[in-house]
């Protein structure tokens, strides 16, 4: 199954500065690991000590954001799209 992620700018160093990859997972946590075995290091930045997705990270799969979901246990289907999208914050 394949699941296109969309990377931002800050953490394509990980990524071989692709912009875009193609991973497998029927879950976020599972594409999450498979995100890791590819590009190793990534997850740590994504994810916190309980392989939760870190405050300040937004993960959308086609546009929804996984915390008005199931989070990490969100479903994937092939052909699906996830943004991992840093938090802006300002004043």
């Amino acid at each position: 199954m394949a699941v296109k992620v969309l990377v931002p700018t800050a953490l394509q160093k990980f990524t071989n500065n692709q912009a875009t990859l193609e991973c497998s997972g029927t879950t976020i946590a599972e594409l999450l690991d498979s995100l890791e075995k590819a590009c190793p290091g990534i997850k740590s930045r994504l994810c916190d000590e309980a392989g939760e997705p870190r405050r300040f990270l937004n993960l959308y799969v086609n546009s929804e954001d996984i915390r008005f979901l199931d989070g990490t246990a969100t479903p994937l289907k092939d052909g699906d799209e996830v943004s991992i999208v840093p938090a802006v914050a300002g004043g």
